[in-house]
């Protein structure tokens, strides 16, 4: 039997007259999109195209979350009161379920974005903000979490269904967040470095950080971020590189642990 690990990407994040990813080549390839919900990026006519296009290549879809900073791309941290957070959160997945069903989908899962998935990895209080709110919508949606984080952990306390991800073009520290944005080696750059990166991680059941620190994981998926310039080129060599190494690329309720 093969391995299955799940391939997902941020997508649905122009808003407007402004693009941004390369949306429609991804839903080629991914196996789950992580769709914007309007608050860090997207809009209501995005998220409609973005849903109907997932339907078209029969990808699943899900709530990608995050602070109200169309600004700053949801990658500023912002200190809101805990039930603020969670109506915010509730509002967002209510607004894509609700597009979702007009485009003859249901939602599969949630995935925090940018600052919040961050804050939530580290802070176990701000993420069981987050699993509470997701929880309030419909305990079925599967938590897209990062692996280690206290965001997974926060989604089991609740009962969620949760499904561990590694970052294909992201460094790692040694604690198992990621390497800041403001450093120099926060990215991984180039589809074959990706690759080795996820297989070495994959292979090794561990995190592997900038400094060789191995922490043991078990992930069931991983993530090429949309907004990357080498986004197409990077999931359709994970995807093959993948499939070549024995790994069958799946949705993630076949991915839980």
């Amino acid at each position: 039997m093969k391995k299955c690990i799940n391939l997902n990407a941020d997508l649905g994040e122009s808003f407007g007259a402004w693009t941004m990813g390369a949306d429609a080549e991804l839903l080629g390839i991914v196996a789950s999109a992580n769709v914007a919900c309007g608050f860090h990026a997207g809009d209501p006519l995005v998220m409609l195209r973005t849903l109907r296009l997932a339907r078209e290549r029969s990808i699943e879809v899900g709530a990608h979350v995050a602070y109200p900073d169309l600004q700053g791309f949801g990658r500023r941290r912002m200190d809101m009161a805990p039930d603020e957070l969670e109506a915010a959160i509730i509002y967002q997945i209510g607004a894509l379920a609700g597009t979702a069903k007009a485009a003859g989908m249901a939602l599969a899962h949630v995935k925090p974005h940018g600052a919040l998935n961050n804050a939530a990895c580290a802070d176990l209080d701000l993420a069981r903000t987050v699993c509470h709110a997701v929880a309030a919508c419909d305990t079925s949606l599967v938590l897209l979490a990062p692996a280690l984080s206290q965001l997974a952990a926060a989604g089991r306390e609740v009962g969620l269904p949760v499904v561990e991800e590694l970052f294909a073009d992201r460094a790692y520290l040694d604690d198992g967040q990621l390497v800041p944005r403001s450093r120099p080696d926060a990215m991984v750059h180039g589809a074959e470095a990706s690759l080795a990166h996820v297989l070495r991680m994959l292979e090794e059941a561990s995190i592997v950080s900038v400094n060789g620190m191995r922490l043991p994981v078990r992930a069931g998926s991983i993530c090429v971020h949309g907004d990357n310039a080498e986004a197409v080129e990077t999931a359709r060599a994970l995807r093959e590189g993948l499939q070549a190494a024995g790994y069958r690329i799946a949705p993630l309720a076949d991915c839980l642990a």
